[in-house]
């Protein structure tokens, strides 16, 4: 074997040495390469924003921690129609959400962020605020009916029965149903017991935009043991808020349309379920005429149920219901009032109001017009309203989750408050 001399070595040496030094400057000077962002977790709702500067720039509002102070809220901004009166039925109440009425005049107040259910009894002319319920997940559905209180969370739907005989030393609730799903987005539930009376809630899409799994987006009902469970319509991407029309009996039902599509498309709905196993499009065709980009291929929208009113894009159309006190003005009776709380990925914000949707005699909607705004102010929340409830007096509460409040407009009358204790 032939070797290199120490001469040849030295110069073949000196060659490489010479290309290595060379070539470091070049490769000091590379950037690092980047790092890649952490994957969004299921359901997020910024999966599928486009990577544009703009869209970046939207992204859902997080609530205040903590309920606003009593002398912070913001009454003197809300405005409702001429002969109405705004004021604070209840404050300290963080996230306060869904609404149901007790036999006694208590109002049930559930909560989707907070762990607790709150309780607003009228104590000779003062109002106290009280946590009948804590320990729970998403508590966000309350109902009632003859006595008992129904309780909705994320994956189970339990009650207190003769709960306004205890609501000083209430006991913990009761399971009667468990087993749901435990999927984050659009997970948080709304009930309502129905004329038939079974208790209504909806097993929402577990994303923004996708192919739901068996069972998801649909509309479901037990009777009030929690027992027989039967699906009742699908395509129903995320409902938080519905009502039965006081003469036809019909379900009536909000639904929030996906994101991502663009700013101005898809309108949220409200729909209207006039027999047993329709659909309503999600996620193959929203509004009930713009097929999806992505689903709606193949597929037509004339195969599913349209929605009666658009309730504007992305605005947030959640709780509804029909106004059927006595004390409003007669325009008012049998017609729908929808909180609108407001939407987040639009660059200019649109909702954050309660609308009232006049029906017609067919059951049809017309003409919407605002009823009671303010929430929104240049550009920014001072408040977001969640449900509505019709009082025994014919006034009406509206829910707002981001001064952890319930409003109060009736017409005419005298004003008082109440905090939490």
């Amino acid at each position: 074997m032939t070797y290199p001399s120490l001469r040849q070595s030295l110069v073949l040496a000196g060659t490489i040495g010479a290309l290595l030094g060379a070539a470091w400057p070049t490769a000091a000077q590379q950037p690092a390469p980047a790092q890649q962002a952490a994957p969004l977790p299921p359901g997020s709702p910024l999966i599928g924003r486009p990577d544009t500067a703009d869209a970046k720039r939207l992204a859902p509002v997080p609530a205040p921690p903590l309920a606003a102070a009593a002398d912070k809220l913001p009454v003197d901004k809300l405005k409702a129609p001429k002969g109405f009166k705004v004021e604070v039925y209840a404050s300290g109440m963080p996230n306060a959400r869904s609404l149901a009425l007790g036999d006694k005049g208590t109002v049930f107040v559930g909560s989707r962020l907070q762990d607790k259910v709150y309780a607003i009894v009228d104590k000779g002319g003062k109002r106290e605020v009280k946590i009948i319920a804590s320990g729970l997940y998403r508590p966000n559905g309350v109902a009632f009916k003859n006595g008992t209180l129904y309780i909705m969370e994320l994956s189970q739907l339990s009650k207190i029965d003769n709960i306004e005989d205890k609501l000083d030393n209430p006991p913990k609730p009761t399971v009667i149903l468990d087993g749901l799903p435990k999927d984050e987005a659009h997970g948080w539930k709304y009930i309502a017991i129905g004329p038939d009376n079974k208790l209504y809630f909806e097993i929402g899409q577990p994303c923004n935009n996708c192919l739901p799994p068996e069972g998801y987006a649909t509309m479901r009902r037990v009777n009030l043991d929690g027992t027989g469970m039967e699906t009742i319509a699908q395509g129903i991407r995320n409902t938080v808020g519905f009502d039965w029309h006081p003469t036809s009996k019909e379900l009536y039902f909000t639904d929030n349309s996906r994101d991502w599509m663009s700013e101005d498309l898809p309108n949220d709905e409200l729909n209207r379920m006039t027999k047993v196993g329709q659909h309503f499009g999600s996620p193959f065709c929203y509004q009930g005429n713009l097929p999806d980009q992505e689903f709606g291929w193949g597929r037509k929208c004339e195969e599913f149920t349209p929605p009666i009113a658009l309730m504007g894009p992305h605005t947030a159309a959640l709780g509804m219901k029909f106004y059927t006190g006595n004390s409003f003005p007669a325009k008012y009776k049998n017609q729908i009032l929808v909180a609108r709380h407001g939407s987040w990925n639009k660059t200019n914000k649109l909702g954050g109001d309660v609308v009232l949707v006049n029906i017609k005699k067919d059951g049809s909607a017309g003409p919407i017009e605002p009823f009671l705004t303010g929430f929104l102010e240049n550009n920014s929340y001072v408040g977001r309203p969640v449900d509505v409830m019709v009082m025994k007096d014919g006034s009406v509460l509206v829910s707002d989750d981001w001064n952890g409040a319930v409003w109060r407009v009736s017409a005419g009358g005298n004003a008082r408050t109440a905090t939490a204790r």
